[in-house]
């Protein structure tokens, strides 16, 4: 595959990414609080889907831990709020099954070994571990996302969400620079205003509900 075809795929995925972000800080400026639309979650599954090829396509270990890490949370948020089962069985057993179908698939016809996910010629052992830590950085914010809807029993984005995205975001700016990754760059470029942002709401939400 060319590497624009490639590419293409990333943007595609970082559009979508950012696309729920804007939607989310939208409504949440609206309403003057954190909210998480049911929309949230599907574009994030979309774009991890697509996110996923875009890391298995550039041999990217990094990409390929963090999108398989929180693909199942972005299922279970859509579970919690109740928009999973709305979708047909078949589409639901493809989704849950594919990072597993396609990482089995690669192995088993020899197009990468784990020894060729470590040692790619493009990331230096350094940049590697880096770009290792702040994915999974960036994933435990929604493990924390997920432990505390799990908690109240719905689909919630706290505080603590915004400040690891905000953390994981910039250490995931700094691997893409040394990458050389325009996908990775601009996408998170755009995030960290959002997240930054909703920051500053949650502390006037939390304000405004001390007051009362």
């Amino acid at each position: 595959m060319s590497d624009w075809m490639i590419y293409s795929i990333g943007f595609i995925a970082q559009i979508l990414f950012s696309g729920r972000l804007f939607i989310q800080w939208f409504l949440s400026e609206k309403n003057k609080r954190i909210v998480t639309p049911s929309l949230f979650w599907k574009l994030s599954l979309l774009a991890s889907f697509l996110l996923f090829i875009y890391g298995y396509l550039r041999d990217d270990f990094a990409i390929m831990l963090g999108q398989s890490l929180t693909y199942f949370i972005y299922i279970r948020n859509l579970q919690l709020q109740g928009e999973w089962k709305k979708s047909p069985p078949w589409f639901r057993i493809f989704l849950l099954t594919f990072p597993v179908l396609i990482v089995v698939y690669a192995y088993n016809n020899g197009e990468y070994d784990l020894y060729q996910l470590f040692n790619n010629k493009d990331i230096p052992f350094w940049l590697l571990l880096l770009g290792i830590f702040s994915q999974l950085l960036f994933t435990f914010r929604f493990v924390y996302q997920w432990i505390y809807s799990e908690k109240k029993k719905s689909s919630h984005l706290p505080v603590g969400f915004w400040m690891l995205s905000v953390l994981g975001a910039s250490l995931i700016l700094t691997y893409a620079i040394f990458r050389k990754d325009p996908v990775l760059f601009i996408g998170h470029c755009a995030g960290l205003i959002i997240y930054i942002r909703n920051i500053f709401i949650w502390r006037k939400q939390d304000d405004s509900l001390d007051k009362k």
